[in-house]
This record gives C-alpha cells, structure tokens and sequence, in this order.
C-alpha cells in the first residue's frame, strides 16, 4: 500500500488522523510549522520535532516512507545547508583562501536545515492523509470568509489542490526522464557535484514541457466537464467537526503554547 508513496500523494488508511476533518489537519500543521521557525532553542526545536514524530506515528504511516520523500529534496537541503555555513560570517572554524566557516554559520546553517526537513515532514503528513477531494474542501471552507470581501475561495483551494497534486507527478516525469537518458548514455552518478549537474540539464527542457502538456490537458479536461468554480457546487458528504477534531486542535493548541513558555522560563 506503501509502495511509490511521496509527497503530495494521498495514502488511503483508517488511522485516526485520516478521519479527521481536513480542516483540523490544516491547522494543526500551520501551527506545527509557526512553532517550527518561531523555536529559538534547542529545547524548543527538540519538543516540536518530538510531537511531529508523534504526529506521524498516528499516521499509522512508515517513517520511511517519509524519509523517502525527503530525499527528492536533498539537493534544496545541501543548498539551505551550504548558503547559511558559507556566508554567514562569524568566529572561523576553518579558513583556506576564500572559503570561510563559521561556528555561527554551522549552528544556523544546521537549524535552517532541520526547519526545511521538519516543513517537508509536516506536508507530507497532511497530504499523505488527506485525499484531493477534501483537501480542496477544506481549503475552501477555511477561505470562505473571504467571499464575503470578492476574493474566490473556491478557484484558490482549487489551484493550491492542483499544485500539491502535481509534485508526485512532477517527481515521477522526472524519474522517467533520467531513465530514458540513462539508457542513452548519460551519467548523473559519477564525478563531482559540478560534474553530475551538468547532464541535468538536458532534464530541465523536457520536463517543463511535460508539465505544460499536463496542465493544457487538465483545462481541456475541466472546460469539458463544464467546469464553473464554486458556484452552485454540491458536495456527496458535508465536512463536519466532531469532538475527535476539537480534541486535536486544543491539544495542538496547548502544545505549542507549552513548548513556548518552555522556551522562554527554561
């Protein structure tokens, strides 16, 4: 069931966090990731890491699942890693011509890094657990206010849906791509970092056409169902919190009102 799983793909379960309403799962990785970036410690980053983990266990998903959808990322990890180690100036660790270390720049290079991991953690966690249908639903309903102020809250959950629908997609285009120009001769393996990103770019071309092609299908496809926005829409099964959700959302919220306080008395 678990097999080929990454991010932006929805993983049917009957665990509890996939009962909950989409709307808890939003929040509660909003709030999740606000606490993320705002822990100025290693208290507080350890506390918030520890419940993430615990998040995801009730996922009844593997970690490793989730880890290998990290790993598509690793480059962007090394990138986030490598800019904060380099340039951020501070007392030298090593020095050699113009290559500086910071200790500064080995701390927040590192933090910046596990920030960008645990962000990834937390998406997955939500898309993982939460089908196309009812993540689009309750983007909706948490945007709905702002129908009242002319801003469409249907067509935005729509394209955010859309968006997080095309990453696997994306990822497996570009899993084929490799594949063809492997079996043409191209080496992405060996050699230095410099080396092995050459040959990407005889990706980059075929990929964004590939990703136009979907998206023209897609809008001939929706034009053709007679696509409309939200007006009028009905839904099968209406979206409703239960006690289960509220449960969640308060324990979320004390939580990360806990690792907080935690933060600036210890």
């Amino acid at each position: 069931m678990f097999e080929g799983a990454i991010i932006g793909q929805y993983v049917p379960g009957e665990s509890m966090v996939h009962r909950l309403d989409p709307r808890t799962k939003l929040i509660l990785t909003i709030i999740m990731m606000t606490v993320v970036f705002m822990a100025s410690s290693g208290w507080g980053l350890a506390l918030s890491v520890g419940v993430i983990f615990f998040l995801i266990w009730l996922t009844g998903i593997p970690l490793s699942i989730y880890l290998r959808g990290i790993r598509s990322f690793r480059i962007l990890i090394i990138i986030t890693f490598g800019f904060q180690l380099f340039l951020v100036p501070g007392e030298p660790l090593l020095q050699w011509n113009f290559i500086h270390i910071s200790r500064e720049g080995l701390t927040l290079g590192g933090l910046m890094a596990l920030r960008l991991v645990v962000v990834l953690l937390l998406a997955q966690f939500l898309t993982f657990t939460t089908s196309p249908m009812a993540l689009i639903d309750g983007i909706e309903k948490l945007l709905s206010p702002l129908n009242k102020v002319g801003v469409p809250a249907h067509e935005m959950a729509m394209v955010m849906s859309i968006a997080l629908r095309f990453i696997p997609i994306f990822f497996m285009e570009a899993d084929r791509i490799i594949r063809a120009q492997v079996s043409r001769g191209a080496d992405f393996e060996s050699g230095n970092v410099i080396t092995r990103l050459k040959p990407l770019t005889s990706i980059i071309a075929p990929l964004f056409i590939k990703a136009f092609q979907r998206a023209d299908d897609l809008a001939l496809a929706m034009e053709a169902r007679g696509y409309q926005g939200g007006e009028g829409r009905t839904r099968l099964r209406e979206i409703r919190l239960r006690r289960l959700d509220l449960l969640f959302l308060s324990t979320g919220l004390m939580v990360a009102l806990g690792i907080r306080l935690i933060e600036v008395y210890v």
